[in-house]
């Protein structure tokens, strides 16, 4: 009991509701200091992640008010994954368990008591799991549904309807440090840190201020970094699906002789037309499917910081509530 709690709040643009959340995280965490379940050294970390607004002053005044609040400045945008993974790596040896969560808090923060309680169960990882979709538009609501499926059929563990809302303990955390990729997926790669895990569920709030951080375009360009990073299904399917054109291509062989010998072929473009535009087609999906892998490959021998941090407003990282 009394485990020092870091709660690790990646931040880009959220000025409208820094406010907010400050007040809400800290209001909580008074509320389970009270009742003996965290340390009150628990403290809460904004990690901005090169923002254009006035959020690092606000992180940097909420600081100034009180040591409960500890900033985290990155030198650029690094992206939401690399922005959680510096202030977890931050956090690893100034606590003894760490929940993450977006700044507009429409994660529920009244699962933290479930998900501390889960750890004293003996899990050292929980996840939070959205029990419902029903704040989604039907377009986000039917993409995403076959995101995790498509995920689950090309091998990867990955929890249903979670994103970066857990608990990690030192001990798991320790173990996602050991994860050396550039390309970073923390969906994918916390299952595989492989220690014992459970999941707390809960129904999704509408953003209270600010806009989304994931339009669609940065969805899709997430979805599609999770499935390249986690597997490489997709090179088995160019292999088959090179397979399956070459036994059609054998089949189209015997037909056409088959006509040819009983004097009813008929000359014409039509069907040249259309073998070339499909095999032409299937050529440039491989070749942009390998060209994704052979990127990734030079992003990770480049071996390029996943992030660096310019400022911390706190030498030491934790306070009193």
């Amino acid at each position: 009991m009394n485990e020092i709690l870091a709660i690790v709040v990646p931040c880009y643009n959220e000025e409208e509701m820094l406010d907010y959340t400050a007040k809400k995280l800290k209001d909580k965490l008074n509320d389970l200091s009270s009742k003996v379940q965290i340390s009150k050294k628990s403290y809460i970390v904004f990690v901005d992640d090169g923002s254009t607004d006035q959020t690092w002053e606000k992180i940097s005044e909420l600081s100034k008010k009180s040591s409960i609040f500890v900033g985290i400045k990155l030198t650029k945008n690094q992206g939401h994954q690399n922005a959680l993974l510096a202030g977890l790596m931050s956090v690893k040896n100034q606590c003894d368990i760490s929940i993450s969560i977006d700044a507009d808090l429409q994660d529920d923060i009244n699962c933290f008591e479930d998900m501390i309680n889960k750890f004293h169960e003996g899990s050292e990882i929980v996840y939070g799991v959205r029990n419902n979709r029903h704040s989604d538009s039907v377009f986000k609501k039917i993409t995403a549904q076959s995101y995790y499926k498509v995920l689950r059929i090309l091998g990867a563990n990955i929890v249903y309807n979670h994103a970066d809302f857990r608990l990690m303990s030192n001990k798991a955390l320790e173990g996602l440090s050991s994860f050396s990729e550039v390309n970073l997926f923390l969906r994918g790669l916390v299952p595989m840190v492989g220690y014992s895990s459970s999941s707390v569920y809960y129904t999704r709030d509408e953003r209270l201020a600010g806009e989304s951080k994931y339009p669609l375009k940065k969805m899709l360009f997430l979805a599609f970094e999770g499935i390249t990073s986690l597997s490489v299904s997709l090179l088995r399917f160019i292999t088959l699906l090179g397979v399956a054109v070459s036994l059609i291509s054998i089949l189209m062989l015997f037909y056409i002789l088959i006509r040819h010998f009983q004097d009813k072929t008929i000359s014409g473009w039509s069907s040249l037309i259309v073998s070339v535009w499909f095999l032409g087609g299937i050529i440039l999906f491989s070749l942009g499917i390998i060209g994704e892998y052979v990127g990734k490959i030079y992003l990770e021998t480049k071996k390029r910081p996943r992030y660096i941090i310019e400022e911390i407003t706190h030498s030491e990282m934790n306070g009193e509530l």
